[in-house]
């Protein structure tokens, strides 16, 4: 399993914010965005839930588990 994101989508959505923007308004770099929109860096709770009241959505609508085809389901 892995943790997958509507981030991209959601700065889209919101006028083509940028990953600088977005950083900014939730005070992280434009590094960390761009690794947590590629899977490669999973969120603190603490920024999950920054970067879901900046986008005025829930943690859920930005963030899921991708299940693995070889996955049993079990957490």
């Amino acid at each position: 399993m892995k943790l997958g994101n509507n981030l991209r989508r959601y700065r889209f959505e919101q006028g083509e914010i940028t990953q600088q923007d977005l950083a900014n308004a939730v005070g992280v770099t434009r590094l960390t965005i761009h690794s947590v929109e590629k899977g490669k860096f999973m969120p603190s709770v603490f920024l999950a839930l920054k970067i879901a009241r900046y986008f005025g959505k829930s943690v859920e609508d930005i963030f899921f588990i991708e299940q693995d085809d070889a996955s049993t389901g079990e957490i």
